[in-house]
């Protein structure tokens, strides 16, 4: 089995760097292997309990928080809009000045998150920054302010640079969809502590932006 990337743990709480491609966690439609059962299988052996505090989207690699207990894992959601969450993107196109995109999310029948002036959906906000840019494609720090349902993805679609494998919000050609959650900043729900989590970039991020 693959060894655990992980980036912090204590008596409470375990942060785990997931990989692309991976689950964070089985659904009613899709059984296959994924990051809870390794991380599971890791606490189970020590005796302890997990409890999953946020996901990642199948193909975004990057942190994911863990709680070793119901009340641990309420009390990081409970405050979870206060966490700093910061990513990752390589898109397609040139992007030369940062932005804020603002909007309220829907679903579709067929499970599509679209953004919407109307105020029944859910309010999204996402801050992004160019830092580096090709011929082709930009790198961008991501910062989100709310935490929904495939936000990046879709208002990266919204001003026109679709993230880089991205087969679901239009722009595919790459075998991994360049989206990584670098960055976590959160009070400890214990020990009031202030957590401060970063992560390098992926090496195959810096191949893409550095060579085209």
């Amino acid at each position: 089995m693959r060894k655990l990337d992980i980036v912090f743990e204590d008596k409470y709480l375990i942060v785990v760097n997931k990989p692309a491609k991976l689950l964070t966690i089985a659904t009613n439609k899709n059984k296959e292997h994924n990051l809870y059962a390794e991380v599971y299988d890791y606490l189970h052996k020590k005796n302890q309990k997990v409890f999953i505090v946020n996901r990642l989207d199948k193909d975004t690699s990057g942190l994911v928080i863990f709680a070793k207990s119901e009340k641990i894992k309420d009390l990081m959601q409970n405050n979870w809009n206060y966490v700093i969450r910061k990513y990752y993107a390589i898109v397609d196109g040139i992007v030369e000045k940062g932005g804020v995109v603002q909007s309220y999310l829907k679903e579709t029948k067929t499970l599509l998150t679209y953004s919407t002036r109307d105020k029944s959906g859910k309010y999204a906000k996402t801050i992004y920054n160019p830092l580096f840019h090709n011929n082709n494609y930009s790198l961008l720090d991501i910062e989100i302010k709310t935490g929904r349902k495939n936000q990046i993805r879709v208002h990266m679609q919204d001003i026109g640079h679709s993230i880089l494998g991205d087969r679901k919000y239009g722009f595919i050609k790459s075998n991994r969809m360049y989206l990584h959650a670098y960055y976590l900043e959160f009070k400890h729900p214990i020990t009031a502590e202030l957590i401060k989590l970063e992560i390098k970039i992926p090496k195959e991020f810096n191949r893409i932006i550095n060579c085209n």
